[in-house]
């Protein structure tokens, strides 16, 4: 059977048709031919997620995001999700946008959740996350910062003026010869510590006798503490402790009347019988000084003793 000119072109129009179809949907990312399952996410914001952008599990791509449209009346936005195997997926797992570099773009991880028994079928919804990316996460920290950052510029705009309306010409002239002091005083200290060096330089002998000589006085005081040690100094100063606590006891009793010594201190009577005794003591040496005869009497021819005549306290003259 011979096929005329126009079947050919009629069957070569519909299947240039039919081509032209199929590599329009490919190219959107759809295949007409596929029988994949396909889920869908509802989201609030997409974050920048394209078409044909891959889907993974666990990192490994499963399937790819095959259209995204927007909805109408609620605004958020529906993400159909193609996958190519048949890994079963709960409903409960989540659909988390995320972002796995700075040069690549958004894409979506599922998270399966494998206790959950009750498997999406093709055409069922899956629950929505948005993980933060670097970048998301990066600005949302620097935002803070960047306020700060702001409060201490402003900060020190306000301290700049101050310091300018400090700065008068007075001010600055002061301080410039406040400065040209301290470089002056700078240049005596270095030129002093030339001196001092130069000293040490010229009499570095003598120092190091000095030092010598230190180090023989520590070791002589060294000595002397182990002497005093040897010594038993706490022992000695243990007995001196005796010793005044005794004297001050004997002070005490002397106080309060007690022994000779307090009586003597305390007792008149026998203060004035003292006294008495001590001058009745001096008439009598005086009368012995001056009439030793009445005393001693030493008669080899047999005179009579005198009588005794008790002195006075003024003798008379002869």
């Amino acid at each position: 059977m011979k096929i005329s000119r126009e079947v050919k072109t009629a069957i070569l129009v519909i299947g240039s048709i039919l081509l032209f179809f199929w590599g329009y949907s490919f190219l959107k990312g759809k295949n007409l031919f596929d029988t994949s399952r396909k889920f869908y996410v509802l989201y609030d914001n997409v974050e920048g997620l394209n078409p044909a952008a891959a889907v993974t599990i666990n990192g490994l791509t499963v399937g790819k995001v095959s259209a995204i449209t927007i909805q109408p009346k609620t605004g958020k936005l529906l993400v159909e999700i193609q996958m190519d195997n048949d890994l079963p997926i709960s409903k409960s797992s989540t659909a988390s946008i995320y972002e796995p570099g700075f040069i690549g773009g958004k894409q979506i991880a599922i998270n399966p959740n494998f206790k959950d028994t009750n498997y999406a079928k093709s055409g069922d919804y899956l629950q929505p996350n948005i993980v933060l990316g670097l970048t998301a996460s990066l600005e949302k920290n620097l935002a803070p910062i960047q306020e700060k950052l702001d409060n201490v510029l402003a900060n020190a705009d306000k301290l700049v003026i101050n310091i300018n309306e400090i700065l008068d010409a007075r001010t600055k002239t002061n301080l410039k010869e406040t400065i040209a002091q301290l470089n002056e005083t700078m240049a005596n200290l270095t030129a002093m510590s030339g001196n001092m060096g130069k000293i040490v330089t010229d009499n570095r002998e003598k120092l190091g006798t000095a030092v010598a000589n230190l180090d023989k006085t520590t070791s002589n005081f060294a000595k002397i503490s182990e002497d005093l040690e040897k010594a038993k100094l706490g022992e000695t100063v243990e007995n001196l402790e005796k010793t005044l606590v005794n004297v001050n006891k004997m002070v005490a009793d002397m106080e309060s009347g007690k022994g000779t010594m307090g009586k003597l201190m305390k007792d008149d009577a026998m203060y004035n019988n003292l006294t008495k005794a001590s001058k009745e003591l001096e008439l009598l040496l005086q009368d012995v000084r001056l009439h030793p005869t009445r005393y001693v009497n030493v008669s080899m021819f047999g005179k009579k003793e005198k009588p005794y005549v008790a002195p006075t306290e003024e003798q008379p003259k002869k």
